[in-house]
């Protein structure tokens, strides 16, 4: 249904908002209620770079591990003294981010921001012998970036097309679910699709006001009722019957979408240019909206970039890996400011993701190639930051930890995609008893969750 109403709101070229169950109580934003619970706001924002970013120059070893990380990446290893380097250690090791990534330095300095070493698609524990042996359950579809993409966000390969985040707040206590919970900024859902929900789109360019000439705000207007109309089809026709109801949600997103939007105040920290910073800055303006009006619990899926980098991985063109990051660095910094200012500081945790890692070795291109385990970070006030969870990979190639066969740096995940999303979903409110319904894979992982936030 997600997908016909998103078709319709195109088709209309007006409203950019598809998903909630109507409007809420108060002045068509809040649930019933929902003032009460203004104190208890959770959500989970996951930036999700699209093409694969390549960990290996995002967090990079600077003790005597960088020679061995120099001399297997090659052409394209980051020198030592560019990498902006990270206070202390973490087991017992040396880090540095890459130099585009310094703006998260002080993040992590204040133990805020969190990397997670090599993780990854597992359907059980695995190692790189097994792997390159084929031997034990490896994920399918593996170097796909669309199969991926989708089941790094909670695809099961099952006959459904729901994620964990989604499949999450379906399964949350009856209180702390609310119409707007599964939101994207942009065209991916998986992450934040339901069995049952259906998903809002948040525009970054204006508000959802208008149904073609209709305004939905102006409800006296004719063209407005006209429109409003339609939602009120009564018919034994299914699809007649699902048209009507969908467009009808579809307007009502749209008025309460509109209403969020104008009463949001833009923040004025300076997030850079382009779509990524259009998209989290618009996400810092209405968070403090979404709590204000008792909003419990929400999940936000914000994709972007082009990090497939097979060719040209360095340099100054928009594509480069060194261009985007810098875009990442400046935009995620400041959205965790935005945040603080408004109050949010324990009330947002943001994920970085991406499709997959690239290899160790690099490709005739000047880029790289597909490969698994990637490095992600994540911050927030929750987050136990200034440290790097799980156990940092060997960039050796056919080392420890490379699970390719001819050697060219593909690691096999030690945190499994699993792990990370049930330790944000617990922090939501997920129950314990949920958890294999909303990750089925994590009954084949003795530990369910991984120590990234505090206790």
């Amino acid at each position: 249904m997600t997908i016909v109403r998103r078709r319709l709101l195109q088709g209309l070229g007006g409203a950019a908002a598809a998903g909630a169950a109507g409007l809420g109580a108060a002045l068509g934003l809040a649930p019933a209620g929902g003032r009460a619970a203004q104190d208890d706001y959770r959500a989970i924002v996951v930036l999700f770079l699209m093409g694969g970013n390549d960990g290996h120059n995002t967090l990079v070893p600077m003790d005597a591990g960088h020679a061995d990380y120099e001399r297997a990446r090659q052409n394209l290893a980051l020198p030592r003294d560019s990498l902006a380097a990270l206070p202390g250690q973490a087991g017992g090791r040396s880090f540095g981010l890459h130099p585009a990534l310094a703006p998260l330095v002080p993040l992590y300095a204040q133990q805020r921001l969190a990397f997670i070493a090599n993780a990854g698609p597992l359907v059980a524990p695995i190692t790189a012998l097994q792997a390159r042996n084929a031997e034990g359950d490896l994920p399918p579809f593996l170097l796909s970036h669309s199969d991926q993409v989708a089941i790094q966000q909670g695809w099961t390969v099952r006959d459904d097309s729901s994620g964990w985040g989604g499949r999450a707040l379906e399964l949350l206590p009856r209180d702390l679910r609310h119409p707007l919970a599964a939101v994207s900024l942009s065209g991916e859902l998986t992450l934040v699709r339901g069995h049952r929900s259906t998903v809002a789109f948040l525009p970054t360019d204006g508000a959802p006001r208008t149904f073609g000439l209709a305004d939905l705000l102006q409800p006296q207007d004719p063209r407005t009722q006209a429109v409003d109309q339609i939602a009120q089809w009564q018919s034994r026709n299914r699809y007649e019957a699902d048209y009507a109801r969908n467009w009808g949600q579809s307007l009502s997103d749209s008025r309460l979408l509109t209403r969020t939007i104008e009463s949001a105040a833009n923040p004025p920290q300076d997030f850079g240019s382009g779509e990524l910073a259009e998209r989290l800055r618009r996400l810092a303006a209405v968070l403090p909206v979404f709590k204000s009006q008792g909003y419990r619990r929400q999940v936000f899926l914000v994709s972007w970039g082009m990090f497939d980098t097979h060719a040209t991985q360095r340099g100054s063109g928009i594509t480069t890996q060194d261009t985007q990051l810098a875009a990442v660095g400046k935009a995620a910094a400041a959205f965790d400011a935005a945040n603080r200012a408004n109050g949010m500081e324990q009330d947002v945790i943001t994920l970085m993701m991406s499709d997959f890692g690239r290899t160790v070795r690099p490709g005739s291109g000047g880029g790289s190639e597909h490969a698994w385990g990637n490095h992600w970070f994540a911050f927030g006030g929750p987050v136990a930051g200034g440290t790097v969870v799980g156990s940092f990979p060997s960039p050796e190639l056919g080392g420890p930890d490379d699970g390719d066969p001819n050697f060219n740096g593909r690691h096999v995940p030690t945190i499994a995609t699993d792990q990370v999303g049930a330790t944000l979903a617990t922090w939501l409110g997920l129950p314990a008893a949920s958890l294999h319904e909303v990750f089925p894979d994590l009954v084949n992982f003795t530990q369910k969750s991984i120590a990234l936030l505090h206790r």
